[in-house]
């Protein structure tokens, strides 16, 4: 049997005893983990340096680098947001509603875990410890697939995480990681109905859309993000600043950032001169339309290729526009319903971004950077949704649930 398969066949074995845990023995599991996660930091950091002296040699970018490096800093924050997810309650086997009928039986319907999950990312070696611990925590196996570009750190975390799940009640092979960095490992996994429940992907626009349209096992689709700002008329001008170089530059390599900023021609006019220098002097490119040039002639071309790029990288777009409409108008057209963001003082404009963009989550004088499962109080995430069923937003416990019905009776049968 393929690697791929082999591992998946393991992990469903391991699916059945993870459904009878309790939360305390998941718990217990999840603090092994965390712990072991600092005590092997040094042979973590070790195969994370192998990654990135590889990804130096190939010329990878430095946002890229920055998603894929490990510091003693990152992985406490990493080790943390484990512990945190052992404070957050258990969603399964919470009773989402009761009925008894008039024939006499009693129905409940109850949270129960989606069996086993796959999941295929980028290279984020931290994606590999939310994704480990959200699905554990939620009595589901679970079956990752990085990226390439991190292959070696995700193999010394996965050595310490299933290390540490030997001394718990977890089998360690609920936990697998697919080390076959071919394409045709993600095509197996694709069509695995029947060892994989679920498959969510993670990462640019070209792997989310190939899991989309050639999976048969069914997909939770989490979104490339293509995210804007719009700054109205009536925007604050330190408060517009403060926002976009926070949704921008703060990180730009995450799904979160902002790749397009939207300007209202009057805001326009006053202050994208002191917008566009602010910036510059942070290094960030960028790329605007005619309007824009005419008013800061150094600012690079824009066209709509641009504008329908996630960039993930120091580059934004500027595109100034005439009112709310047209900021409407652009975001329909060019959004990955992901996040977006209005900044203004007028109530009315408000509510109607709010209520008519079509996203996972819309701001009001907030940056978009917010769009996260820790952020949202869930501990961490495993993605953020984007489509419509199942989840959208960020998907925290919940999200990697399912519902049953159990049924109660004295002897009824139908007529």
């Amino acid at each position: 049997m393929s690697e791929v398969r082999t591992k998946s066949s393991a992990a469903k074995q391991a699916a059945t005893v993870l459904n009878r845990l309790t939360t305390a023995e998941k718990n217990e599991a999840l603090l092994f983990m965390a712990e072991a996660l600092i005590d092997k930091q040094d042979q973590i950091l070790a195969a994370n340096a192998e990654d990135l002296e590889r990804g130096r040699e190939q010329g990878t970018s430095s946002s890229l680098l920055d998603r894929l490096k490990l510091t003693p800093a990152r992985l406490k924050d990493i080790s943390d947001a484990v512990k945190q997810i052992v404070e957050l309650p258990d969603p399964v086997g919470e009773v989402l509603d009761t009925d008894t009928r008039p024939n006499g039986l009693y129905i409940e319907k109850r949270r129960v875990p989606l069996g086993v999950i796959g999941m295929i990312y980028e290279a984020r070696p931290n994606v590999t410890v939310d994704a480990a611990s959200l699905c554990l925590k939620t009595g589901n196996a679970v079956v990752l697939r990085g990226g390439s570009a991190a292959l070696s750190s995700n193999r010394a975390i996965i050595s310490v995480l299933r290390e540490a799940l030997s001394q718990s009640s977890i089998p360690a092979d609920a936990l697998q990681l697919i080390e076959d960095s071919n394409r045709s490992s993600v095509d197996e996994m694709l069509k695995l109905n029947g060892l994989l429940d679920v498959i969510i992907p993670r990462g640019g626009a070209s792997l989310i859309q190939n899991v989309v349209q050639n999976a048969t096992v069914p997909v939770i689709e989490t979104g490339a993000g293509i995210c804007h700002t719009f700054v109205d008329e009536s925007g604050d001008y330190g408060m517009a600043e403060s926002i976009a170089v926070n949704a921008k530059a703060q990180r730009p390599s995450v799904c979160n950032s902002m790749e397009t900023l939207l300007l209202h021609e009057n805001f326009a006019r006053k202050h994208l001169n002191a917008l566009a220098e602010k910036f510059r002097g942070i290094d960030v490119e960028l790329r605007g339309c005619d309007a824009a040039r005419d008013l800061v002639p150094w600012i690079n071309s824009a066209n709509d290729e641009n504008y329908a790029t996630e960039y993930n990288d120091y580059i934004l777009n500027i595109k100034v526009v005439k009112d709310l409409d047209e900021a409407l108008n652009h975001i329909r057209r060019f959004g990955t319903q992901h996040s977006e963001c209005i900044v203004t003082a007028d109530a009315t404009n408000a509510e109607r971004f709010l209520q008519e963009v079509d996203a996972a989550a819309v701001y009001h004088n907030a940056s978009t950077r917010f769009t996260d499962g820790f952020e949202f109080g869930f501990g961490a995430e495993i993605g953020i949704s984007t489509q419509k069923l199942h989840a959208r937003g960020p998907m925290g416990l919940p999200a990697l649930t399912s519902t049953k019905y159990r049924v109660t009776g004295s002897g009824q049968i139908r007529s």
